[in-house]
């Protein structure tokens, strides 16, 4: 028997998932300073870029387990596919586009999303790097137990 799913259709995942992004907007973050020479407490509210991981534990808090919906587990939840990239592209462009404007940190964005420059190096090397030690020692400076020290 085939097993239920709680979610029940692609449409309920985006109203789960506006759910999540109205909860985080509507909740930003409060950063506080003492400014001044008083001292005087400020607090400044921060925007919370969507992540994967918040609406996971956003889901998991209303009662749902979104993990294999997202992998279309022994792919049972094709119908889900469309919804799901949706939601991973607006979860993305939140996030690049508040690094961009530097409303997030630009180098956490830029990792999470894969956007870090990369480069590669490497050195060639040509010819030995050492070139080691003639051992090769010459009659002159041989020592043999027969011979004597010259005076």
């Amino acid at each position: 028997m085939a097993k239920h799913k709680y979610i029940e259709t692609p449409e309920k995942m985006d109203a789960l998932f506006v759910g999540y992004r109205e909860h985080t907007k509507g909740n930003p973050r409060i950063r506080v300073e003492y400014v001044g020479r008083n001292g005087d407490r400020v607090e400044t509210p921060l925007d919370t870029p969507l992540t994967m991981e918040g609406f996971r534990v956003y889901a998991r808090k209303q009662g749902y387990s979104i993990e294999h919906y997202f992998a279309n587990t022994d792919g049972k939840y094709g119908e889900y596919r469309t919804v799901c990239r949706a939601i991973r592209d607006e979860i993305r462009q939140d996030q690049i586009e508040g690094g961009m404007v530097g409303q997030y940190n630009a180098s956490i964005t830029q990792r999470l999303n894969g956007l870090t420059d990369k480069s590669e190096s490497s050195v060639t090397v040509g010819g030995p790097i050492f070139k080691g030690i003639n051992l090769d020692v010459s009659e002159d400076n041989s020592t043999s137990e027969d011979s004597e020290p010259k005076s």
